[in-house]
């Protein structure tokens, strides 16, 4: 390429990015006056945007893995021994923050400690991302919901403007969603609690706040006290009646259609909703509005799910007993960093072995499979743990 070609090239790139600059500055403008009409003051907007870019977070879009990922890989990476173990740890260090939530919003431990787990890993995983910048880029730059986002960004300042989050500890994920139960900053202003009695809402330095909040959050939804959310059951050969989350019928209902306890036992009263999360070939469960109080957190059926057992296991429980319709299941967290390890002892350069499924032991395990002879996917599964292990 020759000096006029480089010139040439640099002038092009320049002459697209003076809009999009312009067009940020504009938006961002926008946003900072937005937020001082609903009462920010201008010193913590001046702070929270001065010299702000916009980030990566539009990228993200649509990629959630509650969404994209097979639900027997989803509830395996989130649903483990592992995650048991350190749930009940949290159980017994945290059991007085707990037995505060429980009595005053009536929700009980195993639920709160499930929704910490599955939500930041009992406080490990908060997001890196800063909230106030990811916000604003997607207000600004998404393809769609702009106006969800830009009330987020301004609730987002109304935390920084109140002081119950410093500037310093304010990141989370892509989406915004930060502390240990991962709130909204909407969420938040609507939900959060002072469980700790220090004159804070702060759900990302104070683990009691955030327990007693993802309390407060669940009452707030529907949760009833002393109901299950629901539990799992037998289908009968052949079964085509209705299912889905949404179709509540009495117990009755289910039982008449031949719906059965594994254990063969009766149903009990009250009402629920089938749930085949896998189809009528996996396990199916009965679920109460309780479930429907979960699934409000994030509304995914297979999130709510992985809550639901995982508080099931901490409280002594069996995790879910019927396999899932797939020959070749997905991994737990242990077995994952053991195939991680296994594909750097085979010359792959997958970084750390940390059972977190990167774009890096992605495209390892893609090239391991086609060596292999397996279907090239890049899925950490049990096939390809059995081939690296017998290598």
């Amino acid at each position: 390429m020759t000096a006029n070609h480089v010139f040439a090239a640099l002038a092009a790139l320049l002459l697209t990015a003076a809009p999009a600059r312009a067009e940020w500055a504009g938006c961002l403008s926008s946003l900072r006056s937005a937020a001082a009409g609903a009462g920010v003051r201008q010193q913590t907007i001046a702070s929270a945007t001065d010299g702000l870019t916009p980030n990566d977070a539009v990228s993200f879009m649509g990629k959630q893995p509650e969404f994209t990922t097979p639900i027997w890989d989803y509830i395996a990476g989130l649903v483990d021994e592992d995650r048991v173990d350190e749930g009940r740890v949290m159980l017994r260090q945290h059991a007085r923050a707990l037995h505060a939530a429980e009595s005053r919003y009536g929700v009980d431990a195993a639920t709160i400690v499930a929704v910490w787990g599955v939500e930041s890993d009992f406080g490990r995983s908060f997001g890196k991302r800063p909230v106030v910048q990811s916000l604003a880029t997607l207000a600004c730059e998404a393809p769609r919901r702009n106006d969800y986002w830009r009330n987020e960004f301004i609730a987002a300042l109304k935390i920084l403007d109140h002081g119950d989050i410093a500037p310093e500890e304010f990141y989370g994920s892509w989406a915004g969603a930060f502390g240990h139960t991962q709130f909204m900053p909407t969420t938040f202003l609507a939900k959060a609690v002072d469980l700790d009695g220090d004159g804070r809402r702060n759900i990302a330095s104070s683990a009691a706040d955030a327990l007693g909040s993802t309390a407060n959050y669940l009452r707030k939804s529907g949760w009833r006290s002393g109901m299950p959310w629901g539990f799992e059951v037998r289908l009968p050969e052949g079964y085509s009646g209705p299912s889905g989350r949404r179709g509540r019928q009495s117990m009755s209902f289910w039982q008449a259609h031949g719906v059965r306890r594994l254990d063969g036992s009766g149903l009990g009263e009250g009402s629920a909703a089938l749930l085949l999360p896998a189809g009528r070939n996996g396990p199916a469960f009965l679920v109460t509005k309780n479930f429907d109080a979960v699934y409000a957190y994030n509304a995914a059926e297979s999130y709510a799910l992985a809550i639901c057992v995982l508080s099931d296991m901490l409280r002594g429980r069996p995790g879910i007993q019927t396999p899932w319709p797939t020959d070749d299941p997905g991994l737990s967290r242990a077995e994952r960093r053991e195939l991680q390890a296994l594909l750097t002892r085979s010359g792959y350069d997958v970084g750390d072995a940390d059972g977190v499924i990167g774009t890096k032991t992605k495209e390892a395990i893609a090239d391991f499979q086609s060596r292999a002879g397996l279907e090239r996917n890049g899925r950490a599964s049990l096939k390809v743990l059995k081939a690296l292990r017998g290598r």
